[in-house]
Formats: structure tokens, C-alpha cells, sequence
């Protein structure tokens, strides 16, 4: 497996980065935690944007600093794209685009500005001058540039932290699409945590200029506990492969024994949400609040998905009980219920039971 090394004791004025891991340098690594946590100076140690004395930084077997040997950023081929844009305000999209391509050799240049263009759906905006650009727009251009580096390796610091919700929510397919089609591993920082659940693959959870805990995305999600939940829902992912429309206009995900349905009018692409594995399967977020369980299927309700599963644990959590199941094809599956409806209904581990979930709250 492609790795990256990492070691680094980093005294600064009033702030240690106390590093020594290992991570994976494929798919994409998402570095969580709050603000000074240490996220972007680990980001800026990969990148070499910082020369740390006696750090470690090997990527795949390239040993970009050991000691006193240090090799700085333009040779590590590494692509960075931060909260803001930085575009060149002289120059159109275009000419933006192509800026970092031209300085490439011949002979590395793996993608070509048309496949990037394609990726990104940069075709409409190609010659508008950068200033005309939204939000979104402008840090889809920024990451075709960084791409068109022909990097080995993609550094994101915080990159849609400028950008509205709606504006975020259009970007973030955009990011799966890349890692499915040129195999670039990412590493991004963010401490929002829909951003890791869309996007990671691996989760890096920083505090106090230390890595406390690093997982697969799956692994960390099971985890109430898990500082990604730390004032927000409680949230599952569920991987599956897109079928067609049906005449409803509904949208399947089928896994092994499983069907989840998204509702008619859902914005729903082949790309978005896709896995790094380019094989059309796609993760969906559900809310363990919007999970509701029944002793058997119910026929003469709205509720589209009932799903059959069968009850791992029961686990206080706030005010409510959290109830983990494992459905029909493996996957784990969270439900957060009342005390009430737990003592009503009986739960206990091992029980079989219908988990119901509404196709319009499916993110």
C-alpha cells in the first residue's frame, strides 16, 4: 500500500506539532479537528512549505525530508489549493487553467487540459475573466490547475471554508470524481464534518498539535464518541451501486441483499458521491435520527426503504438510546430512538427488526 511517513517534533512560540504516524497515500485522508489543532501545520510539513529541523517526510519511498536533507516544494510535485482561490486576476479561466501545465516536461504530463476540463465541467467558463467567477466556480478552476501540475499528490487547506452551502454542496462531487479518475491521493483539511463524511475515505482526528486517533471513514462513524459528532448528528454511511430510474423517478443504491431509494427530484449523478474505486458506487449519509425501527415490514405506509437488520447494541446517548444494526449485507447502520420507544418495543441485542427510513432526508 502507498504510504506517507510523517515524524516531527516542532517547537514554536506557543505551539508543539508532535507528529509520528504513517498514512495512506491513496483515496482521501481528511485532517479533523478545531481550529490550531495542528491540521494545516501538518499539511504545510508534507508540502514543504515549512523547513522543520530533523523531521521525517517520506512518500512512497521518496524521501522528501530526513535530517538535513530536505527537498523543497516544486520538486515534491505536490498541488495545493487553499481557502482561497489565488487565481491570477490578469489572466482568464483559461489561461489560469493551463498556467501550471505549461510549466511541466513533456514527458509527465499525464493528464491533458481536456480530460481536467471534462472532470470539472469547466467548459461554459473557459474564457470569462476570473473576477466573473462565483465561488465555486473560482476553486474548481483552482483545483484543474492544480491537477494540470501533474502532481502526485493533492494538499487541500480548508478549501471550501469560503464558499456557501450551496455553493459547497455543487463542489464536493467534484472532489470524489477526481481521486476515481487520475488516482491523485488527497490529503484535505476540514473541521466540518459533513465535508469527512461526503469525501474521506481515511480520518485523521487532530488536538493539541498531536494525531489522537486515525481510522478508515466506516470505523469512525461507528463511533458515538467520535469528535466528528461533537455537537452534530449522529451519521452512517451506506456504499452501494446506482440502478436506473424507475418509472417513479426514483433512484436505487442496491448492495449485497439491500435497496435504498432516493426520492424522485433528487440531484443524483453517476459521479456524485462516487468511490475511489471507479466502479459507479456511491455513499449515502443518513441521520441516525431519521431511522426509525418496527418489529416486522410494515405494507400500508409512505416510508420507502425497510430495510431488515438485526440489532448489534443499545447504548444511551444524550437524552436518547442509539441503537446499532447490521443490515442484510453487513453494513452497519446507527438509529437514534426515546428511551420510550426502546422500552415499548423491547429491544434487546440480537433482536431482528425493520429499520424505516423516508427517501427525502437520504443526503
Amino acid at each position: 500500500m502507498a504510504q506517507l511517513r510523517l515524524q516531527a517534533n516542532w517547537q514554536r512560540k506557543n505551539f508543539n506539532l508532535n507528529i509520528d504516524t504513517t498514512l495512506p497515500a491513496q483515496g482521501i485522508t481528511a485532517l479533523f479537528g478545531r481550529s490550531g489543532c495542528g491540521k494545516s501545520s501538518l499539511l504545510r510539513l508534507i508540502a514543504g512549505l515549512d523547513t522543520i529541523p530533523a523531521a521525517t517526510v517520506v512518500f512512497n519511498n521518496q524521501q522528501w525530508q530526513t535530517g538535513r536533507s530536505f527537498i523543497p516544494l516544486h520538486q515534491r510535485r505536490i498541488g495545493l489549493v487553499f481557502q482561497q482561490a489565488s487565481l491570477l486576476p490578469h489572466l482568464s479561466a483559461g489561461q489560469n487553467l493551463r498556467y501550471g501545465f505549461e510549466r511541466v516536461p513533456a514527458a509527465e504530463r499525464r493528464l491533458q487540459p481536456d480530460q481536467v476540463i471534462r472532470m470539472l465541467e469547466l467548459q461554459t467558463i473557459l474564457t470569462q475573466p476570473v473576477n466573473s467567477l462565483s465561488g465555486g466556480q473560482q476553486q474548481r478552476l483552482a483545483l484543474g490547475r492544480a491537477l494540470l501540475a501533474n502532481p502526485q499528490l493533492l494538499l487541500l487547506d480548508e478549501p471550501f471554508a469560503a464558499l456557501d452551502s450551496q455553493s459547497k454542496t455543487a463542489i464536493l462531487p467534484y472532489i470524489r470524481t477526481l481521486v476515481s479518475e487520475t488516482k491523485v491521493p488527497i490529503i484535505f483539511v476540514s473541521h466540518d464534518s459533513r465535508e469527512v463524511e461526503k469525501l474521506a475515505d481515511h480520518l485523521v482526528l487532530m488536538d493539541g498539535g498531536q494525531i489522537r486517533q486515525q481510522s478508515d471513514i466506516k470505523t469512525a462513524l461507528a463511533d458515538p464518541q467520535s469528535p466528528l459528532f461533537d455537537g452534530s448528528d449522529i451519521t452512517s454511511l451506506f456504499f452501494g451501486k446506482a440502478g436506473k430510474v424507475d418509472q417513479w423517478g426514483r433512484h436505487p443504491v442496491f448492495s449485497d441483499g439491500c435497496c435504498i431509494w432516493l426520492g424522485a427530484g433528487t440531484e443524483f449523478r453517476s459521479n456524485d458521491v462516487m468511490d475511489n474505486t471507479n466502479t459507479g458506487e456511491v455513499r449515502l449519509c443518513i441521520r441516525a435520527k431519521d431511522v426509525s425501527l418496527a418489529l416486522r415490514e410494515l405494507p400500508d405506509i409512505s416510508i420507502q426503504n425497510q430495510l431488515s437488520a438485526q440489532i448489534i447494541k443499545l447504548q444511551p446517548y444524550l437524552q436518547q438510546i442509539l441503537v446499532t444494526l447490521k443490515l442484510a449485507d453487513g453494513q452497519l447502520l446507527q438509529a437514534e430512538i426515546t428511551p420510550c420507544a426502546a422500552a415499548q418495543l423491547q429491544l434487546q441485542p440480537g433482536m431482528p427488526v425493520v429499520a424505516l427510513i423516508k427517501a427525502i432526508v437520504i443526503r
